[in-house]
């Protein structure tokens, strides 16, 4: 392949990846998970770019980031909870206790989360994601 073919086709490529990868997402990775608020004009005009040039891609990038609620302005109210306090809910066995997990969560945010909800998804975490909020593995 010619090099001018081979730098319209890398740029092509980049344009498209960027375009499926959703603006709001990249950009505030930490809006996600909202569900509504006011629509940022920003994402939204950046997502409207990738209807100009790349129709698919542009629709994609409003799905993923209304799905996902990156779009959204945040609401400035951000829950969070010191990890320290999240050791109280840490059995001896480093199972995760989970009615002591909501009641701090509860406590300090103010949410009841629904922790026994069926389609909630657990992770289990890594040594190192332990050793960070000063855990240590008791498994």
């Amino acid at each position: 392949m010619p090099m001018r073919t081979r730098l319209i086709c890398g740029a092509l490529a980049a344009a498209v990846l960027t375009q499926l990868s959703a603006c709001g997402t990249l950009f505030f990775p930490e809006r996600r998970g909202q569900i509504t608020g006011q629509i940022d004009p920003g994402i939204a005009i950046l997502d409207a770019v990738g209807l100009l040039f790349y129709v698919i891609p542009g629709l994609i990038a409003f799905g993923v980031d209304f799905a996902s609620g990156a779009i959204y302005l945040p609401n400035d109210k951000y829950s969070s909870v010191d990890p320290t306090k999240l050791k109280d809910a840490i059995n001896a066995d480093g199972t995760v206790d989970k009615a002591k997990l909501k009641a701090i969560i509860e406590r300090e945010t103010g949410h009841n989360l629904p922790l026994t909800d069926p389609r909630l998804i657990q992770r289990s975490g890594s040594v190192q994601q332990l050793a960070a909020y000063g855990l240590r593995p008791a498994a």
